[in-house]
């Protein structure tokens, strides 16, 4: 049976997991010249090839706006460019640079020699399980249980 309390718990431990690793990321991109907000939307775009603003913020679950302002920020470090979008006129398709592309390849390198370290005694069916759960309670979340 369920325990209640391990369960409130669990939900709640989130945060501070979010907030350590936000932490262990953003030390891990002192020398990049990114922030993670701008690092997410480089990963999005390399995983995507390319998207629209108002696709990166659905992928983040954030305001179109404040993801207008990170592409902004990776567009002036010439990390980013823009493609005429042939669906939209006035919404532009966001593509990495070769130079936006290295740099992204690289964090992420980076970020999963530090997760094989994290991971290294632990049970590959627990970690499993764990992200079933999660996933699990974040869509009961989402859609009011």
């Amino acid at each position: 049976m369920m325990n209640q309390d391990d369960l409130y718990q669990l939900i709640w431990m989130s945060r501070p997991l979010m907030q350590a690793a936000e932490t262990v990321v953003e030390q891990g991109l002192e020398d990049t010249g990114l922030t993670v907000r701008t690092r997410a939307v480089l990963e999005i775009l390399l995983a995507q090839d390319a998207a629209t603003v108002p696709d990166i913020a659905q992928r983040l679950e954030i305001k179109r706006q404040y993801v207008q302002v990170m592409v902004n920020e990776t567009l002036a470090d010439g990390l980013t460019l823009k493609r005429e979008n042939p669906r939209h006129k006035r919404s532009t398709i966001i593509a990495l640079t070769d130079k936006g592309r290295a740099l992204i390849q690289d964090v992420v390198r980076r970020e999963k020699q530090l997760v094989a370290s994290l991971g290294q005694d632990l049970n590959s069916a627990d970690v499993k399980t764990a992200l079933g759960l999660i996933n699990t309670l974040i869509d009961r979340l989402k859609t009011g249980i």
